[in-house]
């Protein structure tokens, strides 16, 4: 019911604000010339076009759409999919689907195998008497075909079975067309429902939260239960079918005494004679395939085929309705059947669901339930005196004068003032508690944020004096040259290997990545402030640290800024791929995991936290540089 109402809300969405866009373009007055950054902003009813668009497209390619208005029809198509399945046998050996008969292809083929064989022998350097004989076994491997497809020699009883399956199809097509197909008793019918009610509903994958079942297969309705019998039947008939062989005497007489032949002259041939025993397998081998191949006389299968084609026929009026949802709702794939089980096929089966991505990020959310126990994002009551412990460090008790307390003869110990101030500054005692960010999302974030701030802190500094500096620029020059050009994932082994899988290792990777970025973007700044800027700060009597300050820093703020987006950008790739290689928590541990399990919903979800968190990041940067830098674009 959401899915359906958020369909049609995104459409509307969709056309309200592409109606609403070109009548402001008529109505509005514009004077900003082209390429003035102003004729940019605003334009918050295109972005709500592009965000219902791209969500639109999500509900319509996961199939998430036919579920919500056709939520039987997975269960229908299912149906239908063991009925294709039941006629697929059979379809190949006739021009339905092929080009031409089984049989014809299957003489074609073997007959062209033989000519090689045939080929081969004559230039080959065997004895002629060797010659002859495999060219004599070539030959009546040949004539062995006629006699399957010479239709006065097929036998009575052979055509009396495909008449009377032929005719069982063509009966089986006028009951599929009656609307009491099968005829199913109301105790039978109350159990069908039943056993399809415990079996579950059409969920997106294996790990759906409801069941374990992907596409139930106990049909829900009337005309699954239809197709349901009528694949049943068609299997029973394929099966019969397949079991006929057209080996009337006389073939049975030429094949039984071929091989025979066949058999007895490479048991007479020596060790040294293995070229010419493996031609002579060779043919055999090709016999064997047209004995076991389904030939018949060309007018011999003329009514199973018209029979296979009268209920294809059936078959697809009777979908209704049923074809068009297929269509147009179910894109790029379809339900198909595999034995008694079905399964999507397509863009629904690896584009998970809007709904059921949504239920699975709520479960995970949950701090009972999470992703191997723990939630994606929550919160944990920290008592405060916790941060006071990490931020104050131990030596202030140390500094202090006197002892430590001693423990008495009784095994008492009583503190002091010395030993209480070291309670204090551990963290090891009781105040209040407040709520602390916890679980996979905060992990990733905290990573994030410390490895970029400590990126920034370092790098910014440093870039800058390498750009006002010629001892600095070539003193660092080559060292952050040298290992800026280095993938981030080729330090990632070597990082976690020396300072370990724990956040620290992760943290100082990520610094990496941020610190050169930094340092590029600093230096470009400092080194690209207009010269006439200075020289008019000098005059007015500045100091090289006012100059620094009031000239050199805010001209190098729109570097600054743009190299902390880029920065960002990096440190999130280099993350989930730190996460991957080695970690317990953090979105690219969930990733990881859930790839190994082909959890897809899961696997979406993290992109999307991923896409999302990075935004956030990215949103936050360009408001601090509307913010602290409003002339860029100005001067």
């Amino acid at each position: 019911m959401i899915t359906g109402v958020l369909t049609f809300v995104f459409f509307f969405a969709i056309v309200g604000c592409v109606l609403y866009g070109r009548k402001l373009i008529r109505t509005e007055k514009v004077d900003a010339v082209f390429g003035n950054p102003e004729r940019a902003k605003g334009g918050v009813h295109w972005v709500i076009v592009g965000s219902s668009f791209l969500l639109l497209i999500w509900l319509y390619y996961s199939w998430d759409i036919a579920k919500s208005f056709f939520p039987k029809s997975a269960n229908e198509l299912c149906q239908v999919g063991k009925v294709n399945e039941s006629l697929l046998g059979l379809k190949y050996l006739f021009p339905i689907e092929q080009r031409q008969f089984k049989s014809t292809a299957i003489i074609q083929k073997e007959t062209e195998n033989l000519n090689e064989i045939l080929l081969e022998i004559n230039q080959s350097d065997l004895k002629n008497q060797d010659k002859n004989t495999l060219i004599s076994f070539i030959d009546k491997t040949k004539k062995t075909i006629p006699l399957l497809t010479d239709e006065n020699l097929l036998e009575n009883e052979t055509k009396e079975k495909i008449d009377v399956l032929a005719e069982k199809i063509f009966t089986l097509s006028e009951n599929f067309s009656k609307s009491d197909f099968p005829n199913e008793s109301v105790e039978d019918e109350k159990k069908r429902i039943q056993e399809a009610n415990q079996e579950g509903t059409w969920s997106a994958s294996s790990t759906s939260i409801e069941n374990t079942i992907e596409i139930p297969s106990i049909p829900k309705t009337k005309r699954g239960l239809k197709f349901q019998a009528a694949a049943e039947e068609l299997n029973l008939i394929s099966d019969e079918f397949f079991e006929i062989r057209n080996h009337n005497s006389q073939y049975r007489n030429a094949y039984d005494k071929l091989s025979k032949e066949i058999k007895d002259f490479r048991s007479d041939l020596n060790s040294s004679d293995e070229i010419v025993s493996s031609f002579a397998k060779d043919i055999l081998k090709i016999a064997r395939r047209i004995e076991y191949a389904s030939i018949f006389p060309p007018n011999a299968l003329v009514n199973m085929q018209a029979s296979i084609e009268k209920f294809d026929e059936v078959q697809n009026k009777e979908q209704g309705g049923l074809r068009w949802v297929d269509i147009f709702l179910f894109p790029s794939g379809t339900i198909i059947s595999s034995g008694p089980s079905c399964s999507e096929q397509g863009s629904g089966r690896w584009l998970p669901k809007p709904s059921d991505t949504l239920n699975k990020f709520v479960l995970m959310m949950n701090p009972n339930v999470g992703f191997k126990q723990i939630p994606l994002i929550w919160y944990e009551m920290m008592d405060v005196s916790k941060i006071i412990g990490f931020i104050l460090p131990d030596w202030i008790a140390d500094i202090l004068p006197g002892e430590y307390p001693v423990h008495n003869e009784k095994g008492e110990v009583n503190s002091n003032f010395k030993s209480k101030v070291l309670s204090f500054v551990t963290g090891d005692f009781e105040l209040f508690k407040i709520p602390i960010p916890t679980g996979h999302i905060w992990d990733s974030f905290l990573r994030v944020f410390l490895g970029l701030v400590a990126g920034i802190i370092i790098g910014v500094p440093l870039g800058l004096f390498m750009g006002l500096n010629r001892f600095a620029k070539g003193f660092f020059d080559p060292l952050i040259e040298l290992y800026r050009p280095v993938p981030p994932l080729a330090w990632a082994p070597l990082i976690i290997s020396v300072l370990g899988i724990d956040n620290f290792g992760k943290v100082f990777l990520l610094f990496m990545v941020s610190l050169s970025i930094m340092i590029i973007s600093a230096r470009a700044g400092a080194s690209g402030t207009q010269l006439s800027k200075i020289h008019a700060a000098h005059s007015l009597g500045a100091s090289k640290w006012q100059i620094l300050r009031h000239v050199i820093f805010p001209n190098s703020l729109p570097e600054i800024l743009t190299g902390i987006r880029v920065a960002t950008g990096m440190c999130w790739g280099t993350l989930v791929a730190a996460e991957f290689l080695a970690g317990t928590t953090g979105v690219g541990f969930v990733e990881n995991v859930a790839k190994k399990y082909f959890q897809y919903e899961v696997i979406w979800i993290t992109i999307f936290i991923m896409g999302m968190l990075g935004l956030l990041f990215d949103i936050t940067i360009r408001k601090i540089i509307d913010k602290t830098i409003p002339w860029r674009g100005k001067g």
